[in-house]
């Protein structure tokens, strides 16, 4: 390290952790370099980020490792054959299809569930909860009381309801599981937004005639945001198996399309004999959903307020 690189290390982080920060920017880096160094002191969080980021990088690059086509198969020469046989690195299916390029091109319907369920869910739960809980009254009565209806049915015999009155397909399985998931973030953002609707901040901000729907845009939901992200992380591999349970179904994904759900439906056939093809897609959906896991609770202990406070 050069005696320049070595001044201007220090400098940069006595700037990010000063206690009087002279602008807003330096205020939101400095808050931003403490939760990261929060969450890099927690090992298994950061083993959470490689596989979510592995799993993107799979996703973005799987026209390029793919080695084989994930749709056709050679039914007549490579049906059900073995790992490592035949350049096919963990077996084929029923169908000769190569296991491996069906799980790499399987990880971008695994993506887009995953992120459209959190686009459409926790939207709508945020605004529903914010609104219930600086509302009050009437309001929070209603909206808590449709929360509760959804809260009463499991997730997963609701979403297969959605998806049997809309039709098999990811696309209603997505908005199926986005229904059925947004009732937890309207608790945990009605709960955030009951502590501090009474603070002084709140009222400085009345008094300036800051009207409501303004209160509650600019200065109760980005403080839910933190809650928010650490539930909806922490809720991925429920969504990831949600989805995967449709798709084993028959009511996610349709073949020939590599859901990892249908794919160990198709592979149950054959579980006693050629295990692989049930397997593969299991231990998939195992270590991305671990991986999700991992990084929720890295992300609790270091969005954490008490924590941020020691």
């Amino acid at each position: 390290m050069s005696n320049a690189e070595a001044t201007l290390k220090p400098y940069s982080r006595a700037w990010l952790l000063s206690d009087r920060p002279a602008s807003r920017r330096q205020a939101r880096l400095g808050r931003a370099y403490i939760v990261w160094r929060r969450f890099a002191e927690n090992r298994l969080a950061l083993v959470g980020l490689a596989i979510l980021i592995l799993l993107l990088l799979v996703a973005a690059f799987a026209d390029v490792l793919a080695p084989h086509d994930p749709v056709v198969g050679d039914l007549r020469n490579a049906r059900l054959l073995p790992m490592g046989s035949e350049g096919y690195l963990l077996g084929t299916d029923d169908q000769g299809r190569d296991i491996l390029s069906r799980l790499i091109y399987g990880s971008r319907l695994t993506l887009l569930v995953v992120v459209l369920v959190a686009i459409i869910a926790a939207p709508i739960g945020l605004v529903v909860g914010t609104a219930s809980g600086y509302a009050g009254g009437w309001l929070d009565a209603v909206l808590m009381r449709v929360t509760d209806i959804f809260l009463a049915f499991p997730k997963l015999v609701l979403a297969l309801a959605l998806v049997a009155a809309l039709g098999p397909g990811i696309e209603n399985a997505i908005l199926a599981i986005a229904v059925t998931s947004w009732p937890p973030y309207a608790r945990i953002a009605r709960a955030e937004t009951l502590t501090f609707r009474n603070s002084e901040f709140i009222a400085a901000v009345k008094l300036m005639g800051a009207s409501p729907f303004r209160i509650v845009l600019r200065h109760v939901m980005p403080l839910c945001v933190s809650s928010l992200i650490v539930r909806v992380t922490l809720d991925m591999a429920g969504i990831i198996l949600t989805a995967a349970g449709l798709g084993f179904l028959g009511l996610g994904a349709q073949p020939p399309l590599p859901e990892w759900g249908a794919m160990i439906a198709s592979g149950r056939r054959f579980i006693l004999d050629q295990w692989w093809v049930a397997a593969m897609p299991g231990f998939a959906i195992l270590v991305v959903s671990l991986g999700f896991n991992l990084l929720g609770d890295g992300l609790r202990d270091a969005l954490d307020p008490k924590e941020a406070g020691q």
